[in-house]
Order: structure tokens, then sequence, then C-alpha cells
């Protein structure tokens, strides 16, 4: 015992635990900008209601046809033509984003991401020393995962955002629940920095649980993207029923600065269907170090079974995808209740049920 605190940089755990608490403060600041975003911007300019409903770019106006009739001259109009975009056009996701039609709100937003990135470097930098102070990977168990877990989802917004994807629509969840994930970790799962057991000293430390955190993230950023088109989807369908109930002002007011549904769906399904090969190797990798720490590559073990029962979930969505019956609302609840066997794997296994990975404690 006295040999592995001798082996902890004191020093370098501390400066984690500040840095932490640093992006915390900064991450709340992200949040109050990206409010400030929606309540001061104006409606995104890709989320009118026509482009919603029919998918249109534009319309042709009205010409005017003669048509001769015995004698006399009947002035028909013609309908307007509607045109599909074009198969280069940019989605919604690239348009200005939540508020990106007031310039107001977009200077909120702008803040909103400066205060992001701050955050997020902070964050890394409380990964990286507490990494550091024991000098291995930093995720060797449920607090490590966890504040690790939220850098990744706010590292690949920030990726998403570089390659000019607007995607700023998704911040304020994201902020969120980063937050959230951030507080559970401090005040309940949180472990002084030590040294690891000896089944967790392994080089798929690093394949293995870096790959299932980084596609946790990603299939984070799906599941909010299919939660928005799934409100979204509900608000054009009743803006295309005017005999029908309408939304309220609340809704409007937020809802129609979101992207068209058809594209919020799109977004979620592109992320998901190129996350799940790497879900599908971090589960055989998972195999792999089982057989070399336990001797046996499959045991049935909770945390084993879970990641199983979330791939067939996943794979039930993408097949589903295909099927013709199965897109939309009907593939969207199944996105959503994949990621939840995800969420149950990352919480509820380590802390309610007795396992083989349950040595790591909280």
């Amino acid at each position: 015992m006295t040999s592995i605190a001798a082996a902890t940089n004191e020093n370098l755990a501390d400066i984690s635990n500040y840095l932490i608490y640093s992006a915390m403060a900064v991450y709340t600041l992200a949040f109050i900008a990206h409010i400030a975003e929606w309540v001061f911007g104006s409606r995104s300019r890709v989320a009118t209601t026509s482009a919603a409903l029919t998918g249109a770019t534009a319309a042709a106006p009205a010409v005017a046809v003669q048509v001769k009739k015995a004698g006399s001259t009947t002035v028909l109009e013609r309908p307007a033509v509607v045109t599909k975009p074009a198969s280069g056009a940019r989605d919604a996701e690239d348009g200005p984003g939540a508020a990106g039609g007031s310039e107001r709100g977009d200077l909120y937003g702008r803040m909103a991401v400066s205060l992001t990135t701050l955050a997020f470097l902070l964050h890394a930098g409380s990964v990286l020393s507490r990494g550091l102070s024991v000098e291995r990977a930093p995720w060797g168990n449920m607090y490590e995962f966890s504040t690790t877990f939220s850098m990744v989802i706010v590292g690949a917004y920030l990726v998403l955002l570089a390659l000019r994807k607007n995607i700023r629509w998704i911040g304020l969840p994201l902020v969120t629940t980063v937050l959230l994930d951030l507080g559970l970790a401090v005040a309940v799962l949180y472990t002084d920095s030590d040294q690891l057991v000896p089944a967790l000293d392994s080089i798929w430390l690093w394949i293995h649980v870096s790959l299932a955190i980084s596609c946790g993230a990603l299939f984070y950023l799906g599941m909010v993207a299919t939660v928005l088109y799934l409100f979204r989807d509900r608000y054009e369908a009743k803006l295309a029923d005017p005999a029908g109930p309408q939304p309220g002002d609340f809704a409007k007011s937020v809802l129609s600065r979101l992207p068209a549904a058809a594209s919020l769906d799109k977004f979620a399904y592109r992320i998901n269907a190129a996350v799940f090969p790497f879900w599908t190797f971090t589960i055989v990798a998972g195999a792999i170090w089982a057989e070399n720490a336990w001797g046996r590559y499959w045991g049935w073990d909770p945390k084993e079974v879970w990641s199983f029962i979330t791939w067939v979930a996943y794979a039930c969505y993408l097949h589903a995808r295909a099927t013709a019956g199965w897109k939309g609302r009907k593939a969207a609840y199944l996105a959503i209740v994949a990621f939840l066997c995800f969420l149950f794997n990352y919480y509820g296994v380590n802390l309610f049920v007795t396992g083989l990975h349950s040595y790591a404690g909280v």
C-alpha cells in the first residue's frame, strides 16, 4: 500500500481536481451563453416552414397561361413548381444554427462556442494531469471514465464544428449533459488517484476502454439528434395539418430554430452507422482482454451481456433503417432504446450489478 501511495503524484492529482472544477465553471458560463442565444436569437433561415414541410429550396412564380375558348380568353395560373434540393446542396445541419438569423443571437452563440472550447481545454488538462499523476491511462475507475467520456463528447462536437458542420443547435443539450455528468462524477463517483488493480494493468485498457468511451460519446450525439428529430417531426406534422391543433408559442419559438426533421434524422443515422463497426470491435477487443485476464473470451458477465444487448439494439436500428416500413419515428425509438442500453451498461451495471467488472468500484 505504501509503494502505491508513493507512486502517486499528489500535486498533479490536486491540479487535476482544480482543473475539473474550473472546467465546470466555464461550462456553466457556456450554458448561460447558449440560453441567451436561444432567447435573443431569431428564427434560423434553415428552419422555415416551407422547407420543413416540402423539402423545397425554391418555388417558381405563378405564370399566366392563356387558353382560347370559343371567342373568349380564359386566364389560368400555372401551379408553382417545387424543386428538390440538388444532391450536392448543404444539409440543414450546415445552416446558420439555432439562432443564426439574428446578429445578437449569433454573437451569443459564438461566445458559447468559445467558452465551450476554453472549458474543453481545462477539461482535457484535468484528464491528462490525472493520468500523469499515476502514469497510466486516465480511465481506470468510474470517476475517470465519466470525466473522460464527457471530454470526448465535447471534443467530438468541436471537431464537427471545425469541419464547418454547423451543429450549434446541439450545444445547449450537450453542455447541460456534460455539467450533469461532471457533477455526478465529482459528487458521487469521485475516487482518489491511485494505481490500477492487476486485472486492469494491460495494453487493452488503452484499446478497449478508449474505444468504448469514444463510441459512447458519438452515440450520445446521435441520440440527441434523434430526440430533437422526434420533437421537430411532430412540430412539422402539426404545421402540415391546419385543421388540427397547432404548436404553441413556446414550441414555435424553440422548434422553429432547429434544422428540418429530415436533416436531424439523417445526421443521427450517419453518426450511428459510422460508429457501429467500432462498437463491434470494442466488444471483440473486450473478449480478447477477458481471455488474457481471466482465461476465457466470454463468460456472460453482466457487462459483457449488456455490451452485447447494446450491439443488438443498434444492429436492429440499422436494419430498421434499411427497411422501408421502419424509417422515421419507429427507427428513432429504436435508436433511443439502444442508447439507453448503453447508458445502463455505463452506469447501472457498474453501480448496481455485481460482476467481474465491479473490481474498479466507483
